[in-house]
């Protein structure tokens, strides 16, 4: 991938569009195609030999992906990125990828669901064994530390209460014991925070969010060293096929063109709601990173440049049914998973108490996730306070 410093604009809308070898069209095509031909055995051999650099088959490479990759590389200043069919996938093949049995992982606690399902659930199966620390103190990491320690998986800030780690902190034990270090990056996005900068080894992220920003794709990247991704490549995707398909591919690359105006928007409207909700009487705790109340506010104004559209608030309650009520009023916010798209999401962790044959989250059931899409502010805070006054 080519490393050379170049503008944002360029990445979004010019880099890696070979726009002469397909007639000079201005949106790239879809080459929807699981198969590639050769004009002669010599270089049907040459493919097979170096499947990371022909067209083979689309299980390895295609030429849409190619032009994704390129773009999501150069967004996070590495040497190259591969793409994948989800973000789990994406987790899952960059910590396979480094570790064999009888390592140790070290994690953050809470990270992504499926991430601690990873770590906690399946490596233990071959053998692995983990550690969760909070991130806050390195000390905590420096404790835990083992001669089998092999990877760190870090998610700064998370996605639920907005944990930071201290990445440059982190990366320079990492170097010192020889442990890789993985990132998922997904809540900051490349525009507000590159982890490459700080020394971090690999950086995921979940695309199904801020990178295509419509809601209507599920996909992931790992994004690091020509090096790193020639072994994850050749190893966990190929033989894992967690693949990315080249329509999803081709969405995606719609969705980064207006990544820079859909990030400052849902960034200025978020922190403009939060606002509102640290002085509502009835909200006892706003979780943003760049609020100056948020107890590492500091640390992440350091590494970030934003925040996106993501934050959660406490409500002031014991009732359980006080908060589903409050959140059945809200009109102008879709009760949903995910985030990153244009619409306004709300998640009430009071739904995930005492589900049946479930424990509970380590979170409190007055907690409330907000993300805020593109609508206007004004909009989105006088729904919020009508819906509050059931509280």
């Amino acid at each position: 991938m080519d490393n050379r410093p170049i503008k944002l604009s360029e990445i979004l809308t010019h880099l890696g569009e070979e726009r002469d070898h397909y007639f000079q069209a201005v949106a790239p095509p879809i080459i929807q195609t699981s198969n590639f031909a050769f004009k002669d055995t010599a270089s049907f051999r040459a493919a097979f030999l170096d499947e990371r650099s022909h067209h083979l088959y689309t299980r390895g490479n295609n030429p849409t992906t190619e032009i994704l990759r390129r773009k999501l590389a150069a967004l996070e200043k590495t040497e190259d990125c591969l793409v994948f069919s989800s973000g789990a996938a994406a987790m899952s093949c960059g910590v396979l990828a480094n570790i064999k049995h009888g390592d140790h992982v070290i994690c953050i606690k809470n990270p992504y669901s499926w991430t601690n399902k990873l770590v906690s659930k399946m490596l233990p199966r071959f053998g692995v064994d983990h550690t969760f620390i909070s991130g806050e103190d390195i000390s905590e990491f420096q404790r835990v530390i083992t001669t089998r320690t092999r990877l760190l998986i870090l998610e700064s800030p998370n996605s639920i209460t907005y944990g930071v780690q201290d990445l440059e902190g982190y990366a320079q034990l990492c170097h010192k014991h020889q442990i890789v270090s993985i990132i998922d990056n997904t809540y900051a996005s490349p525009l507000f925070q590159n982890p490459v900068d700080y020394g971090i080894d690999l950086i995921m992220h979940t695309c199904s969010k801020y990178l295509n920003g419509h809601s209507d794709v599920v996909a992931g990247a790992l994004c690091g060293t020509r090096e790193m991704m020639d072994k994850i490549f050749a190893s966990e995707l190929m033989t894992l096929g967690s693949i990315l398909s080249p329509n999803d591919a081709s969405l995606i690359i719609r969705g980064i063109r207006t990544l820079a105006l859909r990030m400052e928007r849902v960034s200025n409207t978020a922190l403009e709601v939060a606002r509102f909700l640290e002085s509502h009487p009835k909200v006892e705790q706003v979780m943003h990173p760049l609020l100056p109340s948020f107890p590492q506010h500091h640390l992440a104004r350091k590494q970030m440049k934003g925040a996106g559209g993501l934050f959660s608030f406490l409500v002031k309650t014991d009732s359980k049914e006080a908060v589903n009520k409050m959140v059945d009023n809200l009109k102008c916010f879709l009760l949903a998973v995910s985030w990153g798209g244009h619409e306004s999401l709300v998640l009430p962790f009071s739904i995930f108490h005492d589900m049946p044959n479930r424990q509970n989250p380590p979170y409190q059931f007055n907690l409330i996730r907000l993300y805020i899409g593109l609508e206007d502010a004004d909009y989105l805070i006088s729904d919020l306070e009508q819906a509050l006054e059931v509280i």
